[in-house]
């Protein structure tokens, strides 16, 4: 081979590695361009501030901005999670209708809007949104979720009509009953007779306002305060001792059994106050002689404390409805017996704040059980039963007894 012929070789193998090189480096570049045109910002690509896009994402509130067409070209996981955003575009109607007014004359709005919770179903959210055109083409719309303490406004505006409607009875019976007093003064015989009523009311007025303070109190984050191992069996008693009065009076027997030594960790006076409570509703809508009972056990993690009467019992719609303020499944009994309607409530706030929970099984004509179940501080139960006997139909006394 001549030297000609080998140069020849030599150059065409170069020309072919060179349009190889120049092939492979344009197919680089061409899919290295595809990919960069995949991957511009969002910010980019729209147009928008990069300001504006860092102060958007820091938000807290819902953020979505548009497009000269209205298409969602950024959107805060808020705008998704609230139902604003769905398929690119702004869901609700009311807010479209509150853009297309600031597209119209560039004034910035500012509204509170009630909107679908989603594209099915009755629920609605309360939402603040404001609308702003922030360049030429394009629009942020903020929205925040007022849901939660526009329901928190309206139970307090509640709660607050519920309390002027129950002191407007008390004082109202106790403003007629002086009268009566007044124009009665002559007769000794009536001035008792309404004085005693005049001190029946008195001590219902005090019990509710008492009872609307420890509501409030309970209501306030952090109501427990300082906190300590609570002994389950001296609440009980405790407990026991203090709804003695009114059980007498009905000659209801009250026993205490179940396991003893068991510890919670919470407020001793709290805790007494519920089952105080739990006792006193069992006790008002029980008859004539009748039982009253509270046990302990433990279940897991769990310190169980129920407390079971034989009494008219509650029908399955009212035992939703038993641990709302003021509600009374008989109206008439609680006047009678002076109830105020809170009890329930506080049990259930009680045990809320001690990071547990009430719960009520019932029957008409088969009495209740309302069962108060608090996290156990340590597992030292005892097996052994305790039986208290307050009274009975032949009268008050004491008897206990273990096994």
């Amino acid at each position: 081979m001549s030297v000609v012929d080998g140069i020849d070789g030599l150059m065409l193998l170069l020309a072919g590695g060179l349009g190889l090189l120049v092939g492979v480096w344009a197919t680089l570049a061409f899919r290295w361009s595809e990919r960069s045109q995949r991957e511009v910002p969002a910010q980019a690509a729209s147009g928008l501030d990069d300001g504006l896009v860092r102060t958007l994402a820091v938000l807290r509130s819902a953020a979505v901005v548009l497009d000269e067409s209205d298409h969602v070209v950024r959107a805060s996981a808020p705008a998704h999670a609230l139902g604003i955003v769905r398929d690119g575009r702004v869901a609700p109607a009311a807010i479209r209708d509150l853009i297309a007014l600031v597209r119209r004359d560039g004034v910035i709005r500012d509204e509170v809007l009630e909107v679908p919770r989603g594209p099915v179903g009755p629920g609605v959210l309360m939402v603040q949104v404001r609308v702003a055109q922030v360049s030429a083409d394009h629009l942020v719309v903020l929205a925040e979720d007022l849901t939660q303490a526009r329901r928190l406004e309206a139970i307090r505006r509640d709660f607050v009509v519920n309390v002027s409607h129950e002191l407007k009875t008390p004082v109202g019976a106790l403003a007629l009953l002086a009268e009566t007093v007044q124009d009665a003064a002559d007769d000794p015989e009536a001035v008792r007779r309404f004085a005693g009523r005049m001190q029946a009311e008195a001590t219902r007025l005090s019990a509710l306002v008492h009872e609307i303070i420890e509501l409030s109190r309970l209501q306030v984050a952090g109501a427990l305060g300082q906190v300590g191992l609570v002994d389950v069996d001296t609440v009980l008693s405790e407990a026991v001792d203090r709804a003695r009065t009114t059980a007498e009076a009905k000659h209801v027997r009250l026993d205490i059994g179940g396991v003893r030594g068991t510890r919670v960790l919470g407020q001793h006076d709290l805790l007494v106050t519920a089952v105080r409570n739990l006792l006193d509703n069992a006790v008002a809508y029980s008859g004539e002689a009748s039982h009253v009972g509270v046990g302990v056990r433990t279940e897991g993690e769990l310190v169980e404390i129920a407390v079971v009467d034989q009494g008219i019992g509650i029908t399955a719609a009212e035992q939703e409805r038993v641990f709302e303020r003021f509600y009374r499944v008989d109206p008439a009994r609680s006047r009678d017996t002076g109830g105020t309607g809170l009890g329930l409530s506080i049990v259930k706030h009680v045990a809320a704040d001690h990071g547990g929970e009430v719960t009520v099984w019932s029957q008409p004509g088969r009495g209740s059980t309302f069962t108060l179940r608090l996290p156990r501080a340590e597992e030292q139960p005892t097996p052994s039963v305790t039986e208290l006997s307050v009274t009975d139909t032949e009268g008050a006394h004491v008897r206990r007894s273990a096994s």
